[in-house]
């Protein structure tokens, strides 16, 4: 099947062949009938994409300081490739579709095959998506109006915001799709609308729908207006649709206003806000979230933890309901906003069109040819070169096409010889750009395909971590060469499971990603504590950084947290340092406002040999400090490696330090990690990491956790009188 993207770096539109979704529990696979062009916001996506490299960062400054600070502690050249990388991936286009059900997920009881829906899913032939972003049409909603739903419940989130009442009088600023959505359902509410831009026929439209309208490109000032509309009373409530970088629609927004008048803001305007503006009417001032209570929440969207009605009565998915009611009563018309009609092949055109700001509703219309179980049958797609006869090198496939793989994890594999034949994801879109852009010969969204095949010799796992010992395993049991990225598993009983499928396979061989072994800071650390006399103490710092409360690593079922996710990295680095086994374990975690803070937690360990080591992860730093360091003391020598780019020793005898500049930028060692994997599976040699050493640092992170997370959150909700 076929999906619209938009490539960042050239601004170019590309139709490009992925495979249909894998259809996961809770989730809806629809075929679409009809989709629409959000003008506002795609005209915007596609105007940054087009723009060079300073317009670019002009248009997005928050980035600009981000990227500096990146450039202060990883160096320009990293940053300058970091930045390419993000802007040569594709992203998506649109995101209000309607069409028929193919298939439906587990838990999904309520939708069923050849039901009717729109969804906010994007301009592609095939979309999945979670059932609580799914509608059911009415029987006298087609396609082409159903498609509006989405961006029709922007429109009706705004006004919901606003809270109108029959009778009130609300302006409207900005009367592109969602601004005459907006004026619409006003109307239906019984409100008196002031409709205002700057194009005569969108005007016009305004007026058809009800409203009293004025060009603003005719010098007719919107304040004015507004006095004569409410006989000097002043404005109920405003809603600011516009797409500007002027402060002048919230200012004139506040002063039209009503005392305790209620101003909305949809679009995207600037909001240098004076507070003279708002203070003496007591204005109250909201930015409405796209279609609603549920937006951005996973555990809405993505787990279908739907809110209780007696509680949160309009969700974005009663929105749409609601949007599609309005439709079916006659009380939303979509036909008028329909300035053209496009077949899904010359989207291209479309978007050329969208350029020349006329267009307000553009349809894209989908061929519907294709039977149901063709349509299903597409998980595979033809995507790079086939493999040159005489070509000996290991086949590979990769499991995982997120943002890592593609910045780091696929430009460091595929510097080997090696036979990119598989890569998976289960939306189909990043499996394709990565394959395009490898030269991988295969885009799937079927991971069975992989392990079934007698060709593939090595397979990559890039996936979220609680799916690691599942592939692991299966790998395992289908007699392939694994490569997972840390961690090899994100609970002691997965670990017991790996073990046991490792122990049960006829020639076992998995690594996992611990690339910071193979950096050449640390062959240079190792070289420096060749032939030490006695115990060495180790300090790591990780200046890990803060992540939201909501992000999937943090989420114990999903990541595992951050100890288990992502300081096992470091657990691992300080035993390979060492090269001794880790005997001891210990951890404290810092206490906030919320509680334990796992992402603040110092570890200790102690080996067999006498060393020891403290890891301090923390997420509470500055992101001017590079992100890692890391100290040995040993026989009267102090060796400090930092950041993975450069390395200082300082002698007893001299007390003074030297410094060796290893690179020009950090090298955590990702492209010697896989050099050293493909030759292991090439020659058939065991793998580089002995499985006992990858247990051993996998139940030490548990225990880290455990005890400064998990136990001790435990004692501090414990009662006190009974503990």
């Amino acid at each position: 099947m076929r999906q619209l993207l938009q490539n960042l770096e050239s601004g170019a539109i590309e139709l490009v062949e992925v495979p249909i979704p894998s259809l996961g529990p809770g989730e809806v696979l629809v075929r679409a009938h009809s989709s629409v062009i959000s003008a506002g916001t795609e005209r915007m996506l596609n105007s940054f994409a087009t723009a060079n490299y300073l317009n670019k960062a002009r248009q997005q400054p928050d980035r600009v300081r981000e990227v500096l600070n990146k450039a202060r502690t990883d160096g320009v050249a990293n940053t300058i490739s970091a930045v390419q990388g993000k802007l040569a991936v594709p992203i998506p286009l649109g995101y209000s579709s309607a069409g028929t059900v193919l298939a439906v997920g587990a838990d999904v009881s309520d939708v069923a095959v050849g039901d009717r829906v729109a969804t906010n899913g994007p301009h592609a032939e095939v979309v999945a998506v979670p059932r609580n972003l799914v509608a059911r049409l009415p029987e006298d909603v087609d396609f082409e109006s159903g498609a509006f739903t989405v961006i029709a419940s922007i429109a009706l989130q705004g006004v919901r915001l606003i809270s109108p009442t029959i009778g009130e009088r609300i302006a409207v600023f900005g009367l592109g799709l969602v601004g005459l959505l907006a004026v619409q359902i006003l109307r239906a509410n019984g409100c008196q609308v002031l409709a205002l831009d700057f194009v005569e026929e969108r005007v016009e439209l305004a007026r058809k729908f009800g409203a009293t309208a004025h060009n603003l490109a005719h010098g007719v000032d919107p304040v004015l207006a507004a006095v004569e509309f409410t006989d000097s009373q002043g404005i109920d409530g405003v809603l600011v649709a516009a797409s500007t970088i002027s402060d002048e629609p919230i200012r004139q927004a506040a002063q039209m206003s009503r005392k305790r008048g209620r101003i909305v803001l949809t679009g995207v305007v600037g909001l240098n806000l004076k507070r003279e503006d708002f203070y003496e009417k007591e204005l109250q001032f909201s930015v409405s979230c796209s279609y609603g209570p549920g937006r951005y929440d996973s555990s809405y969207e993505i787990e279908g933890r739907d809110y209780p009605i007696g509680f949160v009565r309009w969700t974005e998915q009663r929105n749409f309901d609601a949007v599609l009611g309005l439709m079916s009563d006659g009380l939303i018309d979509v036909e008028s906003l329909t300035t053209s009609r496009n077949n899904f092949d010359a989207a291209d055109a479309a978007y050329a069109a969208l350029q020349d700001g006329g267009q307000i509703g553009i349809v894209l219309e989908y061929d519907t040819e294709d039977a149901p179980q063709a349509m299903l049958s597409k998980t595979v797609v033809k995507i790079g070169s086939p493999i040159r006869s005489g070509v000996a090198a290991p086949c590979v496939g990769v499991i995982g096409a997120g943002s890592f793989a593609l910045g780091v994890l696929l430009p460091a594999l595929a510097d080997n010889p090696v036979r990119l034949k598989y890569v998976v994801s289960s939306g189909g879109t990043s499996g394709s750009v990565a394959a395009s852009k490898f030269d991988i010969e295969l885009s799937t969204t079927d991971s069975e395909v992989v392990f079934d095949d007698p060709e593939v010799d090595l397979i990559v796992v890039s996936t979220r971590h609680n799916s690691h010992a599942r592939y692991v395993q299966q790998g395992l049991s289908s007699g392939k060469a694994v490569f997972v990225e840390k961690p090899l598993a994100i609970s002691r009983q997965e670990l017991a499971s790996v073990a046991l499928g490792y122990g049960e396979a006829d020639a076992p061989w998995l690594m996992v990603g611990f690339n910071r072994r193979f950096a050449p800071a640390t062959s240079e650390l190792l070289q420096a504590m060749a032939g030490r006399q006695g115990p060495a103490s180790v300090i790591f710092t990780a200046n890990a950084g803060a992540l939201p409360a909501t992000h999937w690593t943090k989420d114990p079922a999903v990541g595992g947290g951050r100890i288990v996710g992502e300081a096992c990295h470091y657990i691992d680095y300080v035993r390979h340092l060492i090269g001794s086994p880790i005997v001891s374990v210990s951890a404290r975690s810092a206490i906030g406002a919320k509680g334990v803070e796992e992402d603040n937690t110092s570890i200790q360990l102690g080996f067999s040999d006498g060393s020891i080591a403290s890891i301090h992860y923390f997420s509470t730093g500055s992101k001017a400090l590079p992100k890692e360091r890391c100290e040995i003391f040993f026989d009267g020598k102090v060796v400090q490696m930092n950041n993975f780019n450069t390395v200082k020793y300082f002698g007893a005898s001299r007390g003074k330090p030297r410094l060796s500049q290893l690179v020009s930028r950090p090298d955590k060692g990702h492209r010697q990690q896989f050099a050293a994997v493909v030759n292991a599976v090439r020659d058939g040699s065991e793998a580089p990491i002995p499985f006992a050493e990858l247990v051993e640092v996998a139940e030490a992170a548990f225990d880290a956790y455990e005890s400064g997370v998990g136990r001790r959150a435990q004692a501090e909700s414990a009662d006190p009188l009974t503990s």
